[in-house]
């Protein structure tokens, strides 16, 4: 009779059995979404990965995501990063099958490149190309955290906009079905020494079904203050990405995080007395936090159309540079756009390739 040990130890399973089973799912959802087709990247050990990172030291951790780590690695003398999960929950596995298989598709210089992956483990672990960090694009403009990074500019303002306008711009028409990234934030960025950012998250992007122009039923997901008010309706399209783009103008113009600023203008109590008699506390919780956007939005925009508070919109870090009338006309015309992305209602939004024109002519105007 086999030692009930050895027979327990015998039925985990093996490096071989996750090979097959996240293949499996792998080539299912490649399938399903892109035909089967995928740019070629490498298969990695986990021997290989541990080496390269020292066995994830502390030392080579570049951001810590929560669900996610992105380490620094070497790799027969070459600069790797490595996306490593911390939970083996079905919600880390099925976050981490949806990066491999949009990354696999992207072919972009500001998008990190996937350069392949290791099903032996648990929860596939990523490698991508070096990348020399220089803190995510939020560390930038909140450098409360980060206070050792350099302030940013107001024209490495607009490039890095300009890029990322762009990066999503090909997400929505670089491929025969849109991809909604759906979950946009400052995170997602990191940047370089030369201030290049870089997408490194496809957590939870989705392609519109063929024939279709919008996804129905998506799951509610996302930051305070970037989710399109149809979002909460289930509905998902590229228009979600141009309003919550619109909250990361803010972000940018302003230096501050924007959920910071949906609780420096909040209501009163009493302005939320419909809300009150929802059947459950998340439907209120989404009704209230949808009045919430709507609020500090128009405050906004009432700051933006009068010219004597204009001033208390900008990060203090560019304040003076408004002193120059060419650069405060920029400075409103970024604001206006970011109002405009963010516009209640989708039809009235921007597509994504004119907010990278519009970014694009004034970064232009600025040389």
């Amino acid at each position: 009779m086999i030692p009930f040990w050895r027979k327990k130890h015998r039925e985990e399973p093996d490096k071989k059995t996750f090979i097959v089973q996240h293949g499996g799912i792998l080539l299912e959802k490649l399938i399903t979404i892109f035909d089967g087709k995928r740019n070629p990247i490498r298969n990695f050990s986990s021997e290989e990965l541990k080496l390269a990172t020292n066995n994830y030291d502390t030392v080579n951790l570049m951001v810590d995501y929560g669900l996610y780590k992105l380490y620094r690695g070497f790799l027969l003398d070459s600069r790797i990063s490595v996306m490593k999960f911390e939970s083996k929950s079905q919600q880390a596995c099925d976050v981490c099958i949806n990066n491999i298989v949009f990354a696999s598709q992207m072919c972009h210089k500001h998008i990190l490149m996937l350069i392949g992956c290791c099903l032996e483990t648990p929860i596939p672990i990523l490698v991508f190309e070096s990348l020399v960090k220089y803190g995510t694009l939020q560390d930038h403009i909140d450098r409360h955290h980060e206070p050792h990074l350099e302030s940013l500019s107001w024209r490495h303002r607009l490039k890095i906009t300009m890029e990322i306008a762009n990066t999503f711009a090909y997400l929505h028409v670089g491929f025969p079905r849109p991809i909604v990234y759906a979950y946009i934030s400052a995170l997602q960025f990191l940047l370089d020494e030369h201030y290049v950012p870089k997408l490194v998250d496809f957590s939870y992007a989705e392609c519109i079904p063929e024939g279709q122009t919008q996804i129905k039923d998506a799951q509610v997901r996302g930051f305070i203050g970037f989710m399109a008010p149809e979002q909460f309706n289930g509905v998902l399209n590229e228009s979600c990405d141009v309003y919550g783009f619109g909250a990361l103008l803010f972000e940018v113009l302003t230096g501050q995080w924007i959920h910071n600023l949906v609780r420096s203008n909040e209501m009163k109590d009493e302005d939320f007395k419909s809300s009150s008699e929802t059947k459950d506390n998340e439907e209120r919780e989404l009704i209230s936090y949808k009045t919430k956007e709507k609020y500090w939005l128009c405050n906004f925009v009432k700051k933006i159309n009068e010219d004597n508070r204009f001033i208390e919109l900008v990060d203090p870090i560019i304040a003076e540079d408004i002193l120059c009338p060419e650069i405060a006309q920029q400075v409103k015309v970024f604001a206006q756009l970011a109002v405009k992305c963010q516009s209640y209602s989708a039809e009235d939004r921007p597509t994504m390739i004119d907010v990278a024109k519009q970014l694009r002519q004034l970064y232009l105007s600025t040389s």
